[in-house]
């Protein structure tokens, strides 16, 4: 990976840091942010079940992963902690994701 690396950096003619910023920038993401809940299993079919209508994509692989046209979301239960993990990101939007962050969050907490 590290030859490709390189020659990514000689192509483009930037640094590692810039291209890495500039993917970033891309796609914003919320950070993992870890929740609590009395109920995990509800929470999480709560949130399944508010967005079902709405996903492009849905998989199951590690917690519940749905996919929209601009914005995605895991939502997974901790293995090692009574806590859930939520993680959001967008397609270079950082409204939409600090938006679908909140709702997300307020669905959980209900």
């Amino acid at each position: 990976p590290w030859l490709l690396v390189a020659e990514l950096v000689c192509l483009k003619g930037q640094s590692l840091g810039e291209l890495v910023r500039d993917r970033m920038a891309a796609f914003p993401a919320s950070g993992e942010i870890n929740s609590r809940l009395a109920e995990p299993a509800a929470a999480i079919a709560r949130v399944e079940a508010h967005f079902a209508e709405e996903a492009q994509a849905v998989d199951r692989t590690d917690g519940l992963s749905m996919s929209f046209a601009n914005w995605r979301f895991n939502l997974r239960s901790s293995n090692t902690e009574p806590v859930v993990r939520l993680n959001v990101e967008s397609r270079g939007d950082i409204p939409l994701m600090e938006a679908r962050t909140r709702t997300l969050l307020a669905l959980l907490n209900q």
